[in-house]
């Protein structure tokens, strides 16, 4: 994994890539009102570099060449497709999974607003996974030419693209621990905190979050048959650390899931 994606790294700021045709005037009025949009949006920070110069900005601005909107059930991209850019999730949640040996769909990820999507298309130009919208979900387009030409003039997008990488790679070593040596309790526990975690950086609530994702979705991604998703969450709630109406789940004792995760490192 380290090795594919220092490849893919080294792609970002060494490629030579053509210059850029100028768009037609139609699409020239499109990007002019998306250019609106991407300087004032809310998780602009979450997605883009921060603190740069107006210029930067600007430059920055012209990136997102459309936007796609994917009804729930669809797919943004499959396994094998051809990459050809970057997405940031503007609205909405999805799941990346892979098809296994018995045709079973393996989760391997979860993504939400202001996290960017088809990392894993950069190393050989062709996705890896399919990426399932869990509901409508709307993503910009940014095509992997044009941020690889952009990263070698604004040197804070190239290190921004180099940051995504490494944190996947530490979700990849994290869920790799999660499948490795925990428990179910201490799977479920750490899924939670971190959604939730993640959720907040959105300005959402940190102790209430609706699951986008199925109980069977959550057992792929962690692991876990079904009922053993089930039964964890049952326990959970009897021992009063969550309250749990269907997919709407409350957080009661945050401290408790610490200590049930953090419980792994002392046995």
């Amino acid at each position: 994994m380290s090795d594919a994606t220092a490849d893919a790294a080294q792609r970002v700021s060494a490629k030579t890539v053509a210059s850029l045709h100028p768009l037609p005037v139609a699409t020239r009025v499109n990007a002019q009102a998306i250019k609106v949009a991407c300087s004032n949006c809310n998780l602009r920070e979450l997605c883009m570099p921060v603190g740069l110069e107006q210029p930067e900005m600007e430059k920055l601005d012209e990136l997102v060449a459309t936007r796609r909107k994917i009804k729930r059930g669809g797919n943004l991209f499959r396994n094998g497709e051809a990459f050809t850019a970057l997405y940031a999730i503007r609205t909405g949640f999805f799941k990346t999974c892979v098809a296994t040996e018995d045709g079973r769909d393996q989760v391997t990820g979860f993504q939400m607003a202001g996290e960017i999507i088809g990392l894993d298309g950069i190393v050989n130009d062709h996705h890896t996974c399919d990426a399932v919208a869990l509901e409508d979900a709307e993503v910009c387009v940014m095509p992997f030419d044009r941020i690889e030409e952009l990263s070698r003039e604004v040197t804070a997008l190239q290190r921004h693209v180099h940051q995504i990488m490494s944190r996947e790679i530490v979700r990849e070593h994290g869920v790799m621990l999660l499948l490795g040596s925990m428990r179910a309790e201490e799977r479920l526990a750490a899924f939670l905190l971190n959604l939730v975690q993640r959720l907040h950086a959105r300005g959402f609530s940190q102790s209430e979050l609706v699951l986008r994702m199925t109980r069977e979705e959550i057992g792929s991604y962690l692991g876990l048959k079904l009922e053993t998703v089930s039964r964890t969450f049952s326990k959970f709630a009897d021992d009063g650390i969550v309250e749990v109406k269907q997919r709407h789940v409350r957080i009661l004792d945050t401290d408790a899931l610490r200590r049930i995760v953090n419980s792994q490192t002392c046995q």
